[in-house]
């Protein structure tokens, strides 16, 4: 689970920095930070889930606050998506 997290957060930070989302200088504040915590909501809020018609957001899965972005440098970020599976037993939770 923790891999699969990893690649996720390194794929979508270097999807924000190939978009042209990541920013030079010393203006990255926490408001910078939750743009781009938005954007990648915005990404993933449209997935849907494999076993049921819906979407991640519409099954509530993944919200607006699930989703963090930490600087690590001035290329690279950290993306944290905490999710939560349709039932505790999803086994299908690593694909999402």
């Amino acid at each position: 689970m923790e891999r699969m997290s990893g690649l996720l957060s390194w794929t979508l930070s270097r999807v924000l920095w190939l978009s042209g989302f990541s920013e030079q200088g010393a203006a990255r504040q926490p408001r910078i930070m939750e743009e781009k915590a938005l954007e990648v909501y915005d990404l993933i809020r449209t997935i849907r889930d494999p076993e049921k018609p819906n979407t991640l957001e519409e099954l509530e899965v993944v919200t607006e606050s699930c989703v963090e972005v930490q600087e690590i440098n001035e290329e690279d970020y950290l993306v944290i998506i905490k999710f939560t599976p349709t039932v505790p037993h999803c086994s299908l939770a690593t694909l999402i």
